[in-house]
């Protein structure tokens, strides 16, 4: 079982008073607090430290924990220095990164970025799935690339990532289509669905595409994007994250709560939420912590932090379960 934390990257998680530079000392905290993974989001919509930037001063700066993104949005950089960068950033964590992509939401979240990306919004999942395929045949040393959208020859030698083939590539994204391409083509899937039931169909359906594509079903990690906020006065953390979505997406949390994974309450209430998810097939819990500033969001991390054992433990209750 492995549990991450999301970095606050954007401004909007930051206190007057907070140096964006603690970031680097928060992804270290995070690391010795026994977080086996740091990840980091993507968007021109708000102001934030652009996250392949803030991967490349994690790689020199931590040890063992993975680097990853959730969800790198491809379309906003050009797709063979994107493969540079990304190759580049796996070779100085020596090979801790998984990149987890996405092709944008529709409203505003999506479409005006692909408007600043001069790229057109039709053909997008097309588009991200060619973007992927290119990235890996570059890392394998193709020096040309054809695809129904994306056309290269004469490509100059690539960066070579750690690892042969690259990094892990999860997909972030649950509506059908989405859980096929997982299943086909992906190692990992990170979705946020509000409902563990809602995850445990979509997982099936992600195996069922893995396996008609002759895919061995342990090959695709399936992982989970949830914000989290643990407070022993209930009322007080549903306002904190109340404000945290307002601040964030422009959103009360009720509004939040229908679209993405939300877990808050006592240490033992979260756990139970957590564990619901666990037993839905979750084994990688990418933690967004709901506070609006840095101390706040040490406070956050420690909490959930302490956790740590019980939920591996949750874990190992439902492996033994499922091999009974």
């Amino acid at each position: 079982m492995d549990i991450g934390v999301l970095l606050p990257t954007g401004t909007a998680q930051w206190g007057p008073a907070d140096d964006p530079r603690e970031l680097v000392a928060f992804g270290r905290q995070a690391e010795h607090l026994g977080f086996s993974s740091l990840f980091v989001n993507d968007s021109l919509m708000s102001p934030r430290i652009e996250a392949l930037t803030m991967l490349a001063a994690l790689a020199p700066a931590t040890e063992n924990v993975t680097l990853g993104t959730a969800a790198l949005m491809p379309f906003l950089r050009r797709p063979i220095q994107a493969a540079q960068s990304l190759g580049s950033i796996d070779v100085l964590s020596g090979g801790r990164l998984t990149v987890t992509v996405g092709a944008g939401f529709p409203g505003r979240f999506g479409r005006p970025l692909y408007t600043l990306s001069e790229l057109p919004w039709e053909r997008r999942f097309a588009r991200l799935d060619e973007t992927v395929a290119l990235w890996r045949a570059l890392w394998d040393g193709a020096d040309s690339f054809h695809g129904e959208i994306l056309q290269f020859d004469d490509i100059p030698p690539t960066t070579r990532p750690s690892r042969a083939g690259g990094p892990p590539i999860w997909l972030g994204g649950a509506t059908p289509a989405a859980l096929t391409r997982t299943g086909r083509t992906y190692d990992g899937w990170l979705p946020y669905p509000p409902a563990p039931a809602d995850y445990a169909s979509g997982l099936r359906n992600v195996r069922q595409a893995a396996a008609d594509a002759g895919r061995a079903v342990e090959d695709i990690t399936p992982a989970l994007f949830v914000s989290v906020r643990i407070d022993d006065d209930t009322e007080s953390g549903r306002r904190a994250l109340d404000a945290y979505a307002r601040a964030t997406y422009g959103m009360p949390l009720e509004e939040l709560e229908r679209v993405q994974a939300v877990v808050t309450g006592s240490a033992d209430q979260v756990l139970r939420r957590l564990g619901q998810y666990i037993a839905a097939g979750a084994q990688h819990i990418v933690a967004r912590l709901g506070a609006l500033d840095l101390r706040s969001q040490r406070d956050q991390l420690e909490r959930l932090a302490d956790l740590i054992p019980a939920v591996q433990k949750a874990m190992d209750h439902t492996a033994a379960a499922e091999g009974s």
